[in-house]
């Protein structure tokens, strides 16, 4: 946990103590449904916690914003960042029945009353959010008109590499001003070398 603390300073006890059991849990129920690579687990915290809560460092969620987590699997980055922004609410969604059933099971463990965990094809869902935040479902340019109505303040993606063509692609087919995506490199903020690639796409609404 120092290493939240280090990138996150005012971090609450309740807070640290939700992220601690989080790995315990995420140990648990990756062993009976396998949704984080058995390597990968060793860098829970680096490789899951820390790159979801990475959204935290462009945008404070205000109190009371609702928040659509699209192809959540197991829960990211929809769980770090409901810990994070107790007074939001947050709607993780996957089509995968599996994935949702580990992504309920955690949000109950770590007894957190702001998540909703729905299995459903995101398209289905009724009504709208403030925000959308994912972590590389797909390309841009397939995965925007699955939000557009969704979402009337911005679009959070989390994605590694050099995004530029796949940004030019999707504002051309999607006929979005260019001017409305913004990237920002998580490597700014967090000194691991894992983030080097690592980059956030923000599509303002």
């Amino acid at each position: 946990m120092e290493k939240l603390t280090d990138y996150f300073p005012g971090l609450t006890e309740d807070q640290l103590t939700r992220y601690a059991a989080m790995e315990g849990l995420y140990r648990e129920w990756n062993a009976r449904i396998n949704v984080i690579s058995r390597k990968d687990m060793d860098q829970l915290l680096t490789h899951h916690i820390l790159h979801s809560m990475a959204i935290a460092k462009v945008i404070d969620f205000p109190a009371g914003s609702t928040i659509l987590d699209v192809g959540t699997g197991g829960g990211f980055p929809g769980i770090p960042l409901a810990v994070l922004f107790p007074q939001c609410r947050f709607t993780l969604c996957d089509s995968i029945g599996k994935k949702i059933k580990v992504a309920q099971a955690v949000a109950d463990g770590l007894e957190l009353d702001n998540v909703t965990c729905v299995n459903a094809r995101v398209e289905t869902l009724p009504g709208q959010y403030d925000y959308v935040v994912s972590r590389a479902v797909t390309d841009l340019a397939t995965f925007y008109p699955w939000i557009r109505h969704k979402c009337t303040k911005a679009v959070l993606y989390l994605k590694g590499g050099d995004l530029d063509t796949e940004i030019a692609t999707c504002a051309r087919q999607c006929r979005i001003d260019p001017a409305r995506f913004y990237q920002a490199k998580i490597s700014a903020w967090f000194d691991n070398p894992w983030f080097e690639e690592k980059k956030i796409v923000i599509i303002s609404q």
